[in-house]
């Protein structure tokens, strides 16, 4: 009976997809908003490909190539944060998913610095179309990565008082996937808009 039970309990902490349902409706449309955006990038650069490339060059791509670590780094702490609640040790989970919101933070503080750099040239949504794009595209994101560092707060303050199980951790689960679907997107978005020609 007991290993009955224990099977039962393995094969709801492995389901696939991880994390709440809906999630994963809110990830889908979010990545459709997303698509959009990348066609219309695509397609508006293929109309003006000297404009285009012109403006790249004065992007950080250093600072752009520190973001694209900082967020696979956090996204393999998530990794951790959900492999240590599977194993019943929420503090471990907890302190994964506060490193992942320090790797989010060095995001967020490379990108204002970016910012501030532009506005401060007084380059803006109407300075041209390859702007409108790059600060459309980036704030939106910029927005995205503020919104997964609120959830996996909560995330880690719930696994800190012991909220989440190796019997019931959906919660670790949902937030992580959240936080994946923002990686992913920066890493479409880096190339596409830093780095192709």
């Amino acid at each position: 009976m007991t290993q009955a039970v224990e099977a039962i309990k393995l094969h709801d902490t492995n389901r696939y997809p991880p994390g709440d349902l809906a999630i994963w409706i809110f990830i889908l449309a979010e990545l459709s908003v997303f698509a959009a955006f990348f066609g219309a990038y695509a397609f508006t650069r293929m109309n003006n490909v000297a404009l285009f490339n012109e403006f790249q060059h004065h992007l950080d791509r250093e600072s752009a190539l520190i973001n694209t670590l900082a967020l696979i780094t956090s996204s393999y702490f998530v990794v951790r944060a959900v492999a240590a609640i599977k194993e019943n040790h929420h503090q471990l989970c907890f302190r994964w998913l506060i490193a992942a919101m320090g790797m989010g933070a060095v995001f967020l503080v490379v990108k204002v610095g970016e910012y501030a750099h532009h506005f401060g040239q007084g380059i803006n949504l109407s300075t041209n179309t390859f702007y409108m794009f790059y600060l459309s595209l980036t704030i939106f994101h910029f927005m995205h990565v503020i919104m997964g560092m609120v959830i996996l707060s909560a995330v880690a303050l719930k696994a800190r008082r012991g909220g989440y199980s190796a019997a019931e951790h959906t919660g670790v689960e949902t937030g992580a996937s959240y936080w994946h679907m923002v990686d992913l997107v920066w890493l479409i978005l880096f190339p596409l808009v830093y780095v192709m020609r």
